[in-house]
């Protein structure tokens, strides 16, 4: 499948979906916490179906309302497990990963062709190190673990993904002995690592930091239950964002920011670098854009979900956008670094690409084109938002939103937009 995407302009009102990434953590840890822990402001896509579909497969009861999810009945640790298909989701099978390490009997965990692409070696190899027996196919799923890891010193590379060790960590406090952590080299996605450490904690668990993302201790603990709203979705918001600063006019993103850590709310400061002028006040944000961006130097190494809606802004930039220290981009659901170099060239931007990151500049002779998404859902959006800007152009894979942001084409369309699917 493929939509077609025409110039055109948004205007109005558009509520910003839920966080995903709290979802996957709040859903997971609700169902580890016990009776009638409540999670509220849910994000249902694909990607979190798949959370809440491994969290029964380990024993949880989980009641699925319009926008929350209640747990009836917790995850029991030690019962016949059988195998998990975690989809497309690499947090879900990530986090999964470390509870199967919690249970005697081997569990396969698994995913699609996408899936079966992305790295696990790291944390496979710091569970076998506190007892996990794990088998897998070159270091990527499909994976199996058999348990019962009692916990102890745990050494993981921090350069690779930060799921490594949020997964170590949602396990930890159900160890016989706790996990002291040690992160080696220099860790990425950072405010992930943060996002999930204050997660556990309004479910009652405490991690001790000893040195910031350096090492950490988590001593044996019980889950509480508890009520979790989920924020907004900051990747989600830069998307639209981006929409807005290119083809906005008179736009309103709503949305409950909350108190949470936001690893994605750096977006904001990269658009006021840009010379976007940015109001935010009682739960909705408004932009003002001038005729022609700044350009700018951006490290995305804690962000690297900000890769595709920055990379199009260079669309209307009076200056480069360069983009640095997100090499860990490249093993996402795609080789975003990879493909968004190959595919923006299509519309006339120069783009030089770089191991860690791009270089891009907009140039006079854009133009539209056939734009190949590879089945990324921040590929598909961010293209067509370019589409929208450029006009006469096609993306392809349009059923991947339903990852993150399943009705996106359906609020693009009711706000202005061109898009059609065929």
């Amino acid at each position: 499948m493929k939509s077609k995407i025409d110039k055109s302009k948004i205007s109005g009102q558009i509520v910003c979906p839920p966080n995903k990434s709290y979802t996957h953590r709040a859903i997971f840890l609700a169902s580890l916490a016990g009776k009638n822990s409540v999670v509220e402001n849910v994000l249902f896509s694909a990607d979190t179906k798949a959370t809440i579909e491994a969290c029964k497969k380990f024993g949880a009861e989980i009641e699925v309302g319009d926008s929350s999810i209640i747990v009836k009945n917790p995850i029991k640790i030690g019962t016949n497990v059988p195998e998990i298909n975690t989809e497309n989701s690499g947090t879900t099978i990530r986090i999964a990963s470390g509870i199967a390490s919690l249970f005697s009997e081997e569990i396969t965990l698994t995913g699609d062709s996408s899936l079966q692409k992305r790295p696990m070696q790291p944390l496979l190899d710091a569970l076998s190190s506190i007892g996990a027996q794990c088998i897998s196919t070159d270091g990527k799923p499909p994976i199996k673990i058999k348990g019962k890891i009692t916990g102890g010193e745990v050494k993981i590379p921090g350069n690779f993904s930060s799921q490594f060790i949020s997964s170590l960590l949602i396990c930890a406090p159900l160890t016989e002995n706790g996990i002291n952590l040690t992160i080696e080299g220099n860790l990425v996605s950072k405010p992930y690592l943060d996002a999930t450490i204050a997660t556990m904690r309004k479910f009652g668990v405490v991690v001790q930091t000893l040195i910031p993302y350096k090492r950490y201790n988590i001593s044996p603990q019980i889950y509480k239950e508890t009520t979790f709203t989920v924020p907004i979705d900051f990747s989600s918001l830069a998307l639209l964002l981006s929409a807005t600063v290119l083809n906005g006019e008179g736009v309103t993103i709503k949305g409950n920011i909350g108190n949470l850590p936001h690893g994605d709310e750096v977006f904001i400061d990269i658009l006021e670098q840009l010379g976007v002028s940015v109001t935010i006040d009682d739960e909705q944000i408004e932009i003002k854009s001038p005729e022609k961006l700044k350009g700018g130097k951006f490290d995305l190494s804690n962000s690297p979900d900000l890769l595709p809606p920055l990379s199009i802004l260079a669309l209307n930039s009076s200056a480069p956008i360069e983009i640095f220290n997100v090499k860990h981009a490249r093993l996402k659901e795609t080789d975003r670094i990879g493909i968004i170099s190959r595919e923006l060239v299509k519309l006339g931007i120069k783009v030089q690409e770089k191991e860690d990151g791009l270089i891009l500049e907009a140039s006079d002779k854009i133009s539209g084109a056939d734009l190949i998404s590879e089945e990324d859902h921040r590929l598909f959006m961010a293209f067509c938002i370019a589409g929208m800007y450029v006009g006469n152009c096609t993306v392809t894979d349009p059923e991947s939103v339903k990852v993150s942001y399943p009705n996106f084409v359906e609020e693009m369309n009711r706000m202005g937009a061109k898009i059609q699917t065929e």
